[in-house]
């Protein structure tokens, strides 16, 4: 699926993505890159990460590899995507990972590894921008919720803790940055087909769910969050903050 529309406000922004690599990421990376944005992207995952900046081949491109449970590591990471493409301007808080768990099967140290996974580095990546994103003048916080705690899925309490508690961040910290004209907003995807849902969970009883539920009667892609975070990036949405806005084909 293309991405029609331009946003002239992105060109030469530099934007950092974490979990850039694969799934929602790479369609995120790939989409601002397209606006003549600057990009950085975070990925533990060296080899998908390298194979898709060989394949963008931009100057404007920049991995750095990072564990983002490694907090010390994340801030070395977003200094050197500083120091190598310039100020942060626009932070897209993406990585996650939805592996599912029994209630039973959780120990403290998984819950805390979870967590850590899912929301800890949203907090410290907009920490470690925010002070030379107010510096320049300002620029845009989106961090990535999920519809699995809205609609009350099942097995994966870690998960959904984790993914509801992005919006009280959001929240605050849109409270927080918003004197130094840094918007702070949540995106919400619904059931997006990466592949790594496509290979791991898509089932022809939950697609029948799945056309059932949805008011849109298609499968949404990574490239309708693309879509949205780029405008929520830009400066058409300039007065959008403390917002969650979701993004489901209309299953909420």
């Amino acid at each position: 699926m293309a991405i029609d529309a331009i946003y002239p406000s992105l060109k030469d922004k530099t934007v950092l993505i974490t979990g850039g690599g694969s799934g929602i990421g790479e369609a995120l990376t790939r989409a601002f890159i397209a606006q003549s944005a600057k990009v950085g992207f975070l990925d533990y995952d060296k080899a998908a990460s390298e194979t898709l900046a060989a394949e963008l081949h931009s100057p404007d491109l920049h991995f750095e590899y990072c564990d983002l449970r490694d907090i010390d590591a994340l801030q070395v990471a977003v200094k050197a995507v500083s120091a190598k493409i310039g100020p942060i301007r626009i932070l897209v808080n993406n990585a996650a990972r939805d592996d599912r768990h029994s209630l039973e099967s959780v120990t403290s140290d998984y819950f805390d590894e979870r967590i850590a996974t899912n929301l800890k580095h949203q907090l410290f990546a907009a920490q470690a921008v925010a002070g030379p994103m107010a510096a320049a003048g300002g620029g845009s916080i989106i961090n990535m919720g999920s519809t699995s705690w809205m609609i009350g899925q099942g097995g994966m309490p870690c998960y959904t803790t984790a993914k509801s508690a992005v919006q009280g961040l959001t929240r605050g910290l849109a409270r927080d940055l918003g004197p130094d004209n840094i918007r702070v907003n949540a995106v919400i995807p619904g059931w997006i087909m990466t592949q790594r849902q496509i290979d791991m969970w898509l089932t022809e009883e939950s697609e029948k769910e799945l056309m059932q539920r949805q008011c849109v009667k298609r499968k949404l892609i990574p490239e309708d969050i693309a879509r949205f975070v780029l405008f929520m990036a830009s400066d058409e949405a300039g007065a959008c903050s403390n917002q969650s806005y979701i993004v489901d084909g209309g299953w909420v």
